[in-house]
């Protein structure tokens, strides 16, 4: 029986002054923070693991934090649609100069249905990509670990899905931190065990976490 375990990382700090809930638009790096999370992360690997396949969402910012990681293990970077962060129509709304806007009326037949959410792509078609992914990684880096770089409404979403729990949720109750883990382990293809941890927690705590929620908008403040 090979045992297989699946790292399922959130990306670092994104560099992102104005606050917009970016989503899937591109062009949002790491912070030189981010930057030394990702490092960090890599060297956390690198000690004791086994990880054979670094896969990341084609996004900038989950591409930069699995890059050091897949350079410990003399791995290519590839990249995977699946990994890629929830669609969501507030894309692109600045919203840490005025959360309220959130609020207008305008928005409000989007809120219609927060159990699907009406606002976004579905609970349950993340969790179909998402477990995809996870499928052909277990095949693909089988007996040893894959790093699979992703953003934090997919992880979350994954993880209350193999909890058993509803997959809707309030936002403010996330535990999917920068540069986070939640680690899954696999007997064959059953899953046998889970555990969340924070490898680079002192970097973390120096970031900018401005937006948790319905889109990522980790800020890092102009000085």
């Amino acid at each position: 029986m090979d045992l297989t375990t699946i790292h399922l990382v959130r990306h670092g700090e994104v560099d992102n002054p104005q606050g917009i809930l970016y989503g899937r638009k591109p062009g949002f790096h790491l912070t030189e923070l981010g930057r030394q999370m990702a490092q960090g992360l890599g060297e956390t690997f690198s000690n004791g693991h086994d990880v054979r396949l670094v896969v990341t969402s084609p996004l900038e910012r989950a591409i930069e934090t699995g890059t050091p990681t897949a350079i410990a293990f003399g791995l290519p970077v590839e990249h995977d649609i699946r990994l890629i962060e929830a669609d969501n129509y507030f894309e692109g709304l600045a919203v840490n100069r005025n959360r309220m806007m959130l609020a207008h009326p305008k928005f409000w037949s989007w809120y219609k249905n927060p159990f699907e959410p009406s606002w976004g792509e579905p609970y349950t078609e993340i969790v179909a990509r998402m477990s995809a992914v996870i499928s052909e990684s277990i095949d693909l880096a089988r007996g040893g670990e894959a790093v699979l770089v992703s953003h934090q409404l997919p992880i979350w979403t994954m993880r209350r899905f193999v909890e058993q729990k509803f997959l809707a949720h309030d936002p403010r109750k996330r535990e999917c931190s920068l540069a986070s883990v939640t680690s899954l382990t696999f007997a064959d293809k059953q899953l046998i065990a889970w555990k969340y941890w924070e490898p680079v927690a002192d970097l973390m705590r120096r970031a900018q976490d401005m937006v948790p929620g319905t889109s990522e908008a980790e800020v890092k403040k102009p000085q």
